[in-house]
């Protein structure tokens, strides 16, 4: 085969590009630190990193959301504790209430006092987030979760409406592309879904039913002595009589008022059937009756905080009617206390997840982090050898071009 000149020429000059190019990029992988360069170094090694890339990503959206919604449940936990010390401080004041010695002027005081309070709480209901929302709006509200309604009465001067009304949507905001966090406390939830009475049925005074007035006696809250009994039906107890020969008779008046228990009457002496007992004390008359029915979800602090401030300020109630509001009004308090406990229970519950959430997606960053790493990084020992290697090559290409330049005809005859 006969080699030319120029063919000889076309050859080390080819030769020496080549090995100029793959040195080049060893320089450049080197420099960077990196295996590859562009998606056509290594397709496979290409894509493993980005998917590694993509999962970083929605990792750190993760942990900006969990930061905001920590933010948030820090800033509810908060809020519900202050709630807590002035649910605290307004049963002190109905404790107090209680007390046979007190004067209609000096229960005026502690509704004034408990007003000033309540007024306190609907500020926590409405307290911002920080971030331009609030912590109780639920799934959002158009401007403060909890608006305060002129009351509106009939021509008895009963309430049939107005106060705080929540504003809201009921639910919760929540955040995070891998995991949800939450940015608010469902309003309603926590200020107005208590469950009445004790939480299984409601005792309450009724009309006499020989002359209905109010009744001489009062009805204590109850507790349940056998769950599996427990009808879910309305009741009335009827105190028939004079003391102290008087009897008690239970109807079950969702069934029509069918009797259902029935014995001698003595104050302060448990009145048991259908798995419930309650106590009927102070001094009943003929004919005095007390309801009792099912609990219900509904029950709404400021409605509560509302009757109770009304109560307060009634003047000239009889002893027994001033024990029997005492005891609802404090059963009812404590029923939507325990209601906010329960909800801050769930908020701490919360703020525990993000903590375990926080560390899961620390490790999975981690974790991602070194594929993207094994997958793109550069063994610098390796890179370091390969580039001298390259650099070797590329002064034997250099050498052996400058001897084929030497080599021609031309040059031959010259020297």
């Amino acid at each position: 085969m006969r080699l030319s000149t120029a063919n000889m020429f076309e050859a080390s000059i080819s030769t020496l590009q080549r090995r100029q190019e793959e040195m080049q990029s060893a320089q450049e992988r080197l420099t960077s630190g990196k295996r590859i360069q562009r998606a056509s170094d290594d397709p496979t090694g290409a894509a493993r990193a980005e998917r590694a890339r993509t999962t970083i990503g929605q990792v750190d959206a993760s942990q900006r959301g969990l930061e905001a919604s920590r933010n948030s449940m820090t800033l509810a936990e908060s809020a519900l504790g202050d709630a807590n010390e002035l649910l605290q401080q307004i049963r002190e004041s109905l404790v107090a209430a209680g007390n046979a010695s007190y004067s209609d002027p000096e229960r005026k005081g502690l509704a004034t006092k408990i007003q000033g309070l309540r007024d306190q709480l609907l500020a926590i209901a409405n307290r911002g987030d920080g971030a331009g929302g609030f912590l109780f709006s639920g799934q959002g509200a158009a401007g403060t979760p909890f608006l305060d309604n002129p009351v509106q009465r009939d021509a008895a001067g009963n309430r049939i409406g107005g106060g705080v009304g929540f504003d809201g949507i009921s639910g919760s905001v929540s955040t995070g592309n891998m995991e949800n966090y939450p940015l608010s406390v469902d309003g309603r939830l926590a200020w107005e879904q208590a469950r009445s009475g004790n939480g299984t049925f409601e005792t309450g005074a009724a009309p006499n039913v020989l002359t209905g007035a109010a009744a001489a006696g009062w009805i204590d809250s109850g507790r349940v002595t056998d769950p599996t009994a427990v009808t879910g039906d309305s009741y009335a107890i009827v105190i028939s009589g004079t003391a102290p020969a008087q009897t008690y008779t239970v109807f079950n008046e969702s069934q029509g008022h069918v009797p259902v228990a029935s014995d001698n009457y003595s104050a302060g002496n448990a009145i048991k059937f259908d798995g419930m007992s309650m106590t009927v004390g102070g001094s009943p008359v003929d004919g005095d009756s007390f309801s009792v029915k099912p609990s219900t979800a509904d029950l709404k602090l400021f409605d509560v905080l509302d009757r109770t401030i009304e109560s307060l300020k009634i003047e000239g109630r009889t002893g027994s009617q001033i024990t029997q509001s005492n005891l609802v009004n404090l059963r009812d308090l404590d029923a939507v206390t325990g209601n906010l406990a329960n909800v801050r229970s769930q908020v701490g519950e919360q703020m525990n997840n993000l903590d375990g959430s926080e560390n899961r997606l620390s490790s999975l960053k981690v974790y991602n982090q070194a594929e993207q790493s094994a997958a793109e990084d550069l063994d610098m020992t390796q890179g370091i050898s390969d580039f001298q290697n390259q650099q070797t090559g590329y002064d034997a290409a250099l050498k052996t071009y400058a001897m084929v330049q030497r080599m021609s005809l031309f040059q031959y005859i010259n020297s």
